[in-house]
């Protein structure tokens, strides 16, 4: 037996996208946000004509009737943005398991990541700019003397433009950490978060540019869809931060999973259910399966990349429409009582849904903790529900309820999040690997045994081999373990075991090329330490970078996080106190209005 025990942290140079192509990216980023801001000068100071007109056309549109063009035009181009934002970023987060690639430009897939993201930041600049010589509505704020801007198109602005910001940051990032990094690294929430906050902000567009009464009637229906397909709007916009869980390779305690499902499906369906109607959660899940069934379709046979799990969402809607029955009438009690039911029967059809479709399923050692995170996610994502469908109706609560209900929902949330990230690596587990000469199937021995005692996950993982190899272990006797898989070897795999057991995340190398390879010709047999895996994950970061640089980006971007959040949860307040009036009139179509102006 080869004994290589712990290996050395070795830096290696990581294979990604130079600077020239960071620059490239973010310079035709740059390049559109100028011609986006020359655009809208030229509508404001009425040398362009053409967007005005646009915006009128959209105001026709069957299912936007009712709505000014300074929210139709937004809402025609943010919706479909969206999408083609999600099918860039799945693929590129398929593209990044199986073949290793990163970088802004390496694949076709950040091509619709990006559009999709400018897409985004676009409809808000497009809200802000179009009203010309009006008040946009009470809610609206002074940009200049005589130029006011609707408030959730400015948000919208600057959730679109964060997520953004983060497409080039996440290349430098993957420079100085290399390729194996963890989807939530600091700049890849920038844009994930960036993108599930502005269905916030595109809900809130809704509801503002409808408190402005144009003279075109709106049907029941045309509501009833537009306002449905925003919560499954919004459900896919929350659903994005499990992604790496999805895909099977979570890089962080499994509790995230059910805490983050509970989070979206609490504040989602909720909000559906509220502001749709009767039904509505149920309509928001359809949006949703729709949607990320499509995407899977798309990238799986259509494309041939990797394939994700999804949550289903049903059970929880489920939950949510059954609170409605008794509880409609009191928002915040409605969004306590289906976080309950969320976090706990919910919790219940994931467990049994993972267990059937899941790379990786929820396993009974994180039963306790996993139900008591849903828990916290389910009441604190149904009380922000709740607190943005009354803001959306003008309903709001006295302002010590409603503060204190959405200072403790994000508390929690916080608390629930720190609690996840809290982890720890034991000294002295190894493990001792014998591969099999004919079949390279593998069995591995834990020492001592009761590490691997009831794990979240104890499997062989390979990935960047050009496809992701997941290989849950079965026991064959106490500490003893075999694979039911051959262990990809070579051309190009990295492949590793990995056991998380409590508050435990630790992997063994069993062949990295230039960290930890392996000459299967002669190491049929050896026996490593178990390190944190996080150290594997970070083998290629450059070696003059600090410790501490990913913790302070980390509080960075969670900081700056919390505080759209808290921007959002403005002018959601903001909105709901102007709309709690009655409607503003407006006499002449949008583009009459302009035409008058110009």
């Amino acid at each position: 037996m080869t004994s290589l025990m712990r290996l050395p942290p070795d830096r290696v140079p990581v294979a990604d996208a130079g600077p020239d192509q960071v620059l490239i990216a973010s310079g035709s980023a740059a390049l559109l946000a100028v011609l986006l801001l020359a655009l809208g000068y030229g509508h404001r100071t009425g040398r362009v004509t053409w967007l005005a007109r646009t915006a009128e056309r959209a105001e026709r549109i069957w299912l936007l009737r009712g709505l000014p063009g300074w929210s139709a035009l937004p809402l025609v181009l943010a919706l479909p943005s969206l999408v083609v934002a999600l099918v860039g970023l799945y693929w590129s987060i398929a593209l990044r398991i199986t073949h290793g690639q990163a970088g802004p430009l390496v694949g076709l897939a950040h091509v619709p990541l990006l559009s999709g993201l400018f897409g985004l930041f676009t409809a808000g600049v497009l809200a802000s700019v179009l009203p010309l010589g009006e008040r946009p509505g009470r809610a609206s704020v002074r940009i200049t003397r005589d130029w006011h801007a609707p408030t959730s198109g400015v948000v919208l602005a600057a959730t679109g433009g964060y997520a953004l910001l983060g497409f080039p940051l996440d290349g430098i990032w993957h420079r100085i950490y290399g390729e194996d990094v963890t989807l939530w690294g600091p700049t890849t929430l920038m844009l994930i978060g960036g993108t599930g906050f502005s269905l916030i902000a595109v809900s809130l567009l809704e509801r503002e540019g409808r408190f402005v009464s144009t003279g075109r009637a709106e049907t029941m229906r045309a509501n009833y869809l537009r306002r449905g397909m925003l919560s499954g709007a919004l459900l896919l916009g929350l659903s994005v931060f499990q992604t790496e869980f999805d895909f099977g390779v979570p890089q962080f305690r499994m509790v995230f999973h059910p805490l983050l499902i509970a989070i979206a499906a609490g504040c989602a369906l909720v909000t559906a259910r509220m502001w749709v109607g009767r039904g509505g959660a149920l309509f928001a899940v359809g949006c949703y399966v729709l949607v990320r069934g499509g995407i899977a379709l798309l990238l799986g046979p259509a494309f041939d990349q990797l394939s994700s799990g999804i949550p289903l969402y049903v059970v929880e809607a489920l939950c949510v429409e059954i609170a409605a029955v008794a509880l409609m009438r009191r928002p915040l009690l409605l969004g306590t009582a289906s976080g309950l039911l969320i976090g706990t029967i919910g919790f219940t059809s994931e467990y049994l849904w993972t267990r059937a479709a899941f790379r990786l399923p929820w396993e009974p050692d994180m039963l306790v903790e996993g139900v008591a995170m849903s828990l916290v996610g389910g009441v604190a994502g149904g009380l922000l529900g709740a607190l943005l469908v009354q803001a959306l109706r003008g309903e709001l609560p006295r302002a010590v309820v409603r503060n204190g209900a959405f200072a403790g929902a994000l508390a929690a949330i916080v608390l629930a999040v720190a609690n996840g990230a809290i982890g720890s690596a034991p000294a002295g587990v190894t493990a001792s690997v014998a591969l099999d000469p004919n079949t390279h199937q593998a069995e591995i021995r834990i020492s001592p045994p009761d590490a691997a005692e009831n794990p979240t996950w104890l499997n062989v993982t390979g990935w960047a081999g050009g496809d992701l190899h997941v290989d849950r272990l079965r026991e064959i006797s106490p500490g003893v373990f075999r694979t039911r898989e051959p262990v990809p070897l070579e051309g190009g795999w990295k492949t590793m075991l990995r056991l998380h057991h409590g508050r435990s995340i630790v992997a063994v190398p069993i062949d990295l090329p230039r960290y930890a390879p392996l000459d299967t010709s002669v190491d049929r047999e050896f026996r490593r330490d178990a390190i944190p895996e996080f150290e594997l994950l970070q083998r290629e970061a450059a070696p003059a970078v600090p410790r501490e640089l990913w913790p302070a980006a980390s509080a960075v971007v969670l900081t700056v996080s919390l505080s759209l959040l808290v921007v959002l949860g403005w002018a959601a307040q903001r909105i709901g106190r102007a709309i709690s009036g009655p409607p503003c009139q407006e006499k002449l179509p949008f583009v009459s209005r302009v035409r008058a102006e110009s």
